[in-house]
């Protein structure tokens, strides 16, 4: 049975992952050109990222509950932070081209 710290830590590791892959798929959405371009990158490259991430935390700090097997915990730890981070970046973030800069010099 999981603790109530423990419990605490996995959805802070939930919202950190969250945060990543929003933030990832942001930087790709303002770096290339191309709609398929931050599509694809943020579909290969978000995923591994959040691998490394989940990685860290539940093997060398050792945060989280037990979720039983590799599938279910590849879903919530890798999957459900990567489709809700880039849809709130996707959906709900205006695209970068709304933005008005000012001229440079």
């Amino acid at each position: 049975m999981a603790s109530a710290v423990g419990i605490v830590l996995f959805v802070a590791v939930l919202i950190i992952h969250t945060l990543v892959a929003a933030v990832i798929t942001r930087f790709f959405r303002i770096r290339l050109k191309t709609q398929l371009g931050y599509v694809m990158y943020s579909f290969l490259l978000v995923p591994f990222a959040l691998l490394i991430l989940t990685l860290l935390f539940t093997g060398i700090f050792g945060i989280g509950v037990n979720l039983g097997d590799p599938t279910t915990a590849t879903g919530v730890m890798i999957g459900l932070p990567f489709a809700l981070g880039f849809t709130i970046d996707t959906l709900y973030v205006p695209a970068p081209e709304e933005y008005d800069l000012p001229e440079t010099q």
